[in-house]
């Protein structure tokens, strides 16, 4: 034995313990631990009247040895007699218990109280060391809760040993309990990943095939009088929804920010000629795409027709709340060629409608001399949370 406490060191033994460990070390571990528990058997389980080995003292001094030896243990450990009664406790069943119990008065284990994974209360004489004494089975596999004093709880693995005399009687019983409170932990963080993947997975699913719906119906009426102008026009709308879509995958489809949306928009013209103001509001993924392309179609209608067409053209746009429950997009144009309103709209005019109505809401157009005015009220821009505080 003295060899094997040379060469096994602290890690050993919890390497052992995690179930990890070559052959060879594995063996070394396992004598270690049976010799410490033949110890503590032999020592603490003799009756006082059992002749040389309490009366010279060396039963004391194995069950000293023993002790320092389990106390040493990274993990918790408890010995009782045959009735269940807690005979010695190393300080790690202490920390694990929160509660150090009265030596021959607690019974069974020392935990304060007991649950079964579901959260079912264990009742402290149906735990595996109750079962494992009284039935002289022992049970492996079995998972229990330990609640503290504080109200603190730790889940384990009580691994319990009925301890014999040479004749084969059972004198007691060892119990070692696992805290699995960091395997729990990575559990429940792996059940939480996959969970938010598996949302991920069809939420880009879902998004795909909305993406594809737009872009056919924005392809069947997209109109040009030349193969370039029509490509041209489409690829224009097309790249609306790719910086949206962008937009939405940088923050994991929470939401997209409305004001970057509204600057990736209209970057081509410079911000000079560009004003933009708002309050900070987040789109859900159900308006950020629409609202781009909603966005695109004016910004293209006024670089040819209204006030981007000329140098000293400006655009603002601005977003509020109102009223409760709605978003107000305004965008406004001053400074461009004066301003009549068509006898046929286009198809881009139709869309902001359409998309606006798409979003609960409604679009309006003012082609008032000194520049187009539109104004896009939506019910579907507010996040989540804005929603639910309005309604």
């Amino acid at each position: 034995m003295a060899v094997t406490l040379e060469v096994l060191s602290r890690g050993d033994v919890e390497l052992f313990l995690d179930g990890g460990g070559d052959p060879v070390l594995r063996a070394a571990a396992s004598d270690y631990l049976r010799g410490a528990l033949d110890e503590l058997s032999q020592s603490a389980f003799v009756p006082s009247s059992a002749g040389p080995v309490a009366a010279n003292g060396n039963g004391k001094a194995g069950l000293h040895w023993a002790h320092q030896l389990l106390e040493a243990l990274p993990a918790a450990v408890y010995t009782t007699d045959a009735d269940g009664r807690i005979t010695y406790y190393n300080e790690a069943a202490a920390d694990l218990w929160g509660r150090s119990p009265e030596l021959g008065d607690d019974q069974w284990c020392g935990s304060w109280r007991l649950y079964w994974p579901d959260g079912r209360p264990m009742p402290h004489d149906e735990c595996p060391m109750a079962v494992a004494l009284r039935e002289g089975r022992e049970a492996r596999g079995v998972e229990a809760v330990a609640e503290r004093p504080d109200g603190t709880r730790v889940p384990f693995i009580p691994y319990p040993t009925l301890l014999r005399d040479s004749s084969g009687a059972v004198v007691g019983a060892v119990n070692m309990l696992v805290d699995i409170t960091e395997r729990k932990v990575a559990e429940t963080a792996l059940r939480e990943r996959e969970a938010r993947l598996e949302l991920l997975v069809r939420e880009v699913d879902h998004r795909a095939k909305n993406v594809l719906t737009i872009v056919q119906a924005v392809a069947r009426r997209t109109q040009a009088d030349t193969v370039p102008g029509f490509v041209e026009i489409l690829m224009g709308r097309l790249h609306a929804l790719a910086r949206a879509h962008t937009l939405l995958a940088e923050a994991l489809w929470a939401g997209a920010d409305l004001k970057r949306l509204v600057e990736q928009e209209l970057a081509a013209y410079g911000t000079g000629r560009v004003t933009i103001s708002g309050a900070p509001h987040a789109l859900g993924p159900e308006s950020a795409q629409p609202v781009a392309m909603a966005l695109h179609e004016l910004a293209t209608n006024a670089a040819k027709y209204g006030a981007l067409s000329v140098p000293h053209g400006r655009v603002a746009i601005e977003w509020l709340r109102s009223p409760p429950g709605q978003l107000l997009i305004r965008w406004t144009e001053s400074g461009g060629p004066p301003v009549r309103q068509p006898a046929r709209r286009g198809f881009g005019f139709e869309l902001i409608e359409a998309l606006s109505e798409q979003l609960g809401g409604t679009a309006g157009f003012d082609w008032r001399p000194q520049g187009l005015v539109c104004e896009m009220a939506i019910a579907a821009g507010l996040p989540k949370t804005d929603r639910e505080a309005a309604e």
